[in-house]
C-alpha cells in the first residue's frame, strides 16, 4: 500500500471506507500518488470484501478525482425514489442500476463546463439540500460544513460531527504508522 495515498483516503475517504456515508470523492494530484491506476488494485483488492470500490471518475492532466464507495450504501441511496427524480432531470438512466448511474456521471463530469452538483446525491447528502444548492446556485444555506445544508441544520450539524470524528480517527492511526489495510483489517 502507499503511504501518501493511505494519508489521503484516511483524511477525505475514511466514512466511505466505515460504511457510515455512501460515498466520498477525493482529488488525487498527480504528482502525489502517481501511477494511481496501477496503486489502486491492491486497494481494491484489499477492500472487496468490506463491499468497498474505487471508482476514478474523472482524469486531467494534474489530477485524477477518486470516487471511493461503499456498494450496498449507494445502491440503497440510489433507489431512493426522490433521488432518482432528481437524477432523471439530468439525464439519468431511470433504473436503479448503480453502474449506469455512474456511467452517466462519468459522462456528466467529462462533458461539463462546470461542476455536475448532482455528485451530492452520490456522496449521500440530503435530496433538499442538493435540492436547495443547485436552486440557489450555493447562496442562502443555513449551515457550511462538509457539504451546504438548506434542509435540517440540526441533523447536519450532527452528522458532521460524526464524520469529522471518524475521519480524525482513521487518519490518526494512518499518521502513527499503520497502513488503511492495517486499520481496516478484519
Amino acid at each position: 500500500m502507499d503511504i501518501q495515498l493511505d494519508r489521503l483516503l484516511a483524511a477525505y475517504c475514511a466514512p466511505a471506507l466505515i460504511g457510515i456515508k455512501p460515498a466520498n470523492l477525493v482529488a488525487c494530484d498527480r504528482a502525489l500518488v502517481p501511477d494511481l491506476p496501477r496503486k489502486l488494485r491492491i486497494y481494491r483488492e484489499a477492500f472487496t470484501a468490506r463491499g468497498v470500490r474505487f471508482e476514478i471518475v474523472c482524469a486531467c492532466e494534474t489530477r485524477y478525482l477518486l470516487l471511493v464507495y461503499h456498494v450496498q450504501s449507494l445502491t440503497r441511496q440510489m433507489c431512493d425514489p426522490r433521488v432518482r427524480r432528481l437524477l432523471s432531470r439530468f439525464g439519468y438512466p431511470d433504473t436503479d442500476g448503480l453502474d449506469a448511474s455512474l456511467y452517466h456521471l462519468k459522462r456528466r463530469m467529462a462533458q461539463n463546463d462546470g461542476f455536475p452538483h448532482e455528485i451530492g446525491l452520490f456522496l449521500g447528502y440530503p435530496v433538499e439540500d442538493v435540492e436547495g444548492f443547485i436552486e440557489k446556485g450555493g447562496r442562502g444555506c443555513k449551515l457550511t460544513g462538509h457539504w451546504k445544508v438548506y434542509g435540517d441544520a440540526e441533523a447536519a450539524s450532527k452528522q458532521f460531527e460524526r464524520l469529522s470524528r471518524v475521519s480524525r480517527a482513521v487518519t490518526r492511526r494512518v499518521e502513527r504508522g499503520e497502513s488503511l489495510l492495517e486499520v481496516f483489517a478484519a
